[in-house]
């Protein structure tokens, strides 16, 4: 399994437009085979720096979802949405591999 970590550097004053871009990706992502953990937004802090969080079983899996996202009508909106409005100055991918799970047994001092 891997997680696909999405950076954004958002315009300013622009997270309106990132909600409703991250909304249609909502819909889009798990259509089209990736298992979708979700858009984080700004809230405290940094007013321009988004996340997007999925999971898929390898890159090969990855290649044919994204293979399947740009051929999607719902895809293809996401990506002319944010095209036409501007708000995404930059967007990075990171893909991270699961290392540990959190401990279940109650640790006392």
């Amino acid at each position: 399994m891997i997680t696909c970590f999405i950076r954004y550097d958002l315009a300013p004053f622009r997270q309106e437009e990132f909600a409703k871009y991250a909304q249609m990706w909502g819909q889009a992502i798990p259509a089209c085979g990736a298992n979708l953990i979700g858009y984080y937004g700004p809230h405290e802090g940094s007013l321009t720096t988004a996340y997007g969080v999925y999971t898929l079983e390898s890159l090969a899996a990855y290649e044919a979802y994204r293979a399947r996202l740009k051929a999607s009508e719902a895809g293809r909106a996401a990506y002319a949405f944010a095209r036409k409005e501007g708000f995404i100055r930059r967007e990075d991918r990171i893909f991270l591999t699961k290392l540990s799970e959190p401990h279940t047994e109650l640790v006392h001092a």
